[in-house]
């Protein structure tokens, strides 16, 4: 079983990309953060608590999410992971390199992750995504340096159709063995 994570930039076509994947008959686990968001503003709460009050319920709900799909045969597509939410936490107190290897070896993901860079031709705000396009930028810039740090081969998906996406990710796959 692969973990296989679809990440970068808020806008760039993941959930997208990810339902395309589910209607191929895949596995896909959507993103934390979006629903944490929902869930806040439907009990009239603020979008987000603080960065590290929310870190720690994303990366709470991911680890969960990671460990459900433990036994699922086949690939699972994880639009982010505990990964990206260990990227957010870092981002207010730093792990150390102790920490973050422990991190790293209990929660490992297929080696290559799936980066969509920022697009502002399809980019759009709606009720849960309320930054700028520039902060877009900034996150797929710091998510890319996370996985590199973190070891992982950073695949750039085109920005091409979504079932162009679909393929350039399983021709990948396919080409590694997954």
């Amino acid at each position: 079983m692969s973990r296989i994570v679809i990440t970068g930039a808020p806008g760039a076509g993941k959930t997208t990309l990810l339902l395309a994947l589910q209607a191929r008959g895949y596995t896909i686990v959507g993103d934390t953060a979006r629903t944490i968001i929902q869930n806040r503003r439907t009990r009239g709460l603020s979008p987000r608590p603080d960065p590290y009050a929310f870190g720690q319920e994303t990366l709470r709900i991911d680890i969960e999410n990671f460990d459900r799909h433990a036994a699922s045969p086949g690939p699972v597509f994880f639009e982010r992971g505990v990964l990206d939410a260990l990227c957010l936490l870092d981002r207010v107190t730093p792990l150390n390199e102790s920490e973050l290897s422990m991190w790293l070896s209990k929660y490992q993901y297929f080696p290559k992750v799936f980066v969509l860079p920022p697009w502002n031709a399809i980019y759009v705000n709606d009720a849960e995504r309320d930054h700028t396009f520039e902060h877009a930028e900034s996150v797929d810039r710091i998510a890319q340096e996370w996985y590199r740090r973190c070891g992982y081969r950073v695949l750039e998906v085109p920005m091409v159709s979504v079932d162009e996406r679909c393929t350039f990710v399983l021709q990948a796959l396919a080409n590694s063995g997954a």
